[in-house]
């Protein structure tokens, strides 16, 4: 399967959410790395990946992935 890399901004404007509520709320307790995204070449950018941000946005958490969210 090929898939869409995007970067913060990037995605930002595909959801309607600021970049930073994505750096800052989403990433890391709803959007979680090695699913949601990844840091290529073990650097500290971030790309997001869309195919996978979309199936969250439309189908809600997958019961194999553990929510790190806290209420």
């Amino acid at each position: 399967m090929n898939y869409t890399y995007l970067t913060t901004e990037e995605l930002s404007d595909r959801i309607k959410y600021d970049s930073r509520t994505i750096r800052n709320q989403l990433k890391d307790s709803v959007l979680i790395e090695g699913v949601h995204y990844i840091r290529p070449f073990n650097g500290r950018k971030i790309l997001f990946i869309w195919q996978k941000i979309e199936e969250l946005m439309l189908n809600g958490y997958d019961d194999d992935i553990p929510f790190v969210g806290g209420a």
